[in-house]
């Protein structure tokens, strides 16, 4: 945004590109506006080009914030009903029990954490999380 100078055209696939909600996008529009800046939109109600704020340009935005509300909820209620049939989304944890302990035996007698990620075959970041979650159990907070 800092680039744009006055008289510039900003060309955006759709207008809810200009901001993450409909507040945010009519600021950003206002100050396009305000200094000079054309829209470009090009799909959607408000495709076309714009100078000054309309309601066109309003409204598609206010539908855009009602869509990403709406996928919003589905998502939720989707991954509400998985949790209830008793699955979890994510990643499938690396470390089992074995890799755990390993990890753990390891840096007790002293080695680095690269070379325990190498010998466990995970990655360094895995090998600090575990050593991480180890501390947090062995140490709960005050």
């Amino acid at each position: 945004m800092s680039h744009i100078r006055d008289g510039d055209l900003l060309t955006v696939q759709e207008v809810d590109r200009l901001g993450r909600n409909l507040l945010e996008g009519l600021i950003v529009l206002n100050d396009l506006f305000q200094r000079g800046v054309g829209v470009k939109v090009l799909e959607g109600i408000a495709a076309g080009e714009h100078t000054e704020r309309s309601l066109i340009l309003d409204l598609a935005l206010a539908l855009a914030e009602d869509r990403r509300r709406d996928i919003t909820r589905k998502t939720m209620n989707g991954l509400g009903a998985a949790r209830r049939r008793g699955r979890v989304g994510g990643r499938r944890p690396v470390v089992d029990d074995d890799k755990r302990a390993a990890i753990l035996a390891r840096r007790q007698r002293g080695e680095s954490i690269r070379t325990i990620a190498a010998g466990v075959k995970v990655s360094i970041g895995v090998v600090h999380k575990t050593l991480a979650d180890a501390k947090t159990i062995t140490q709960p907070n005050k």
